[in-house]
Parts: structure tokens; sequence; C-alpha cells
């Protein structure tokens, strides 16, 4: 099987998530040979509440340029790879990012939905645990937090 088409974007502004997969959609249907049977797809949000319950303002997100787009690609194609998808998507926001806002994207085309869900389901929690972020809460009353783990599945 031909390696998976991917696609990795980092934004420092708000994006659509909904026009970023139908472009996504679209791209597919010039560069793969038929199209896919099966999509999974998901889009996360900042939450208005951290973990302990306090109200959030905002979550901020740091990274090394460069760096970060090498190691998500390489989770990508892991996943992909362990999956036989035909191809991901990972769209990820950067910087401060506000409860509502979308903070992910990740779409996986297979050609099934078994294959589909999994590799999501898995380039999912890769990112969560091993990609190159660190996180910070703004809380409403002005203090920040940096996280040192992950919000539970």
């Amino acid at each position: 099987m031909p390696p998976a088409h991917l696609q990795i974007a980092l934004h420092g502004d708000a994006f659509d998530p909904i026009a970023a997969l139908a472009a996504w959609q679209r791209e597919l249907t010039l560069r793969l040979p038929e199209p896919p049977a099966a999509e999974s797809h998901f889009i996360g949000r900042v939450r208005g509440r951290n973990a302990d319950g306090q109200p959030l303002q905002a979550l901020e997100l740091e990274h090394y340029p460069g760096m970060t787009e090498t190691q998500l690609e390489q989770l990508a194609r892991d996943a992909a790879g362990n999956h036989g998808a035909l191809a991901a998507l990972v769209h990820h926001r950067m910087g401060r990012v506000e409860p509502g806002e979308a903070i992910v994207l990740v779409a996986v085309a297979a050609d099934r939905r078994g294959p589909a869900q999994r590799c999501c389901q898995e380039l999912l929690e890769t990112l969560k645990h091993e990609a190159p972020f660190w996180k910070r809460e703004w809380l409403a009353d002005g203090r920040s937090l940096w996280l040192t783990g992950n919000t539970p599945l």
C-alpha cells in the first residue's frame, strides 16, 4: 500500500474546522485514485472550565516551529501506517485559544470505517500525549497555570 496522503497545519489564529475539512475532502478527490469509502473526524474545542472546575479565560499553546510540524507528521504517518489509512489531516491551534474555539481537527480516510475510526482515535491520543506542545491555562481571575499532564479521555 502506498504511503498515506498527509496534511498537517498549525494555526496562530482561529480556523474554521468545517471549511478545513471540506477543503481536505476536495483535495482527496484530486489526489486519490478513487474516493475513500470511510472517514472519521474529530473537532476539539477549548472547554470553559479546567479540570478543577475553575472558569477558564483561555488556553495558551506554545511550540517549537519546524520541530512540531515534523513530529505531528511522523505521528500521523505512524497512525496511518498502523491502520492502513489512505489519508490523514491534522489542524491544530497555537497561541491563545478561547473557550468554544476549535483547538484541533483530526480526520482520517480509509477503505473501511473500522480502520478510519481506529486510526483517528490513535492519532488523537498520540497528539494528546506525544505532540511537543506546552499548555498554559489562563483562569478567569487572571492567574495562569502551566499544565503538566493531559486531560482524561
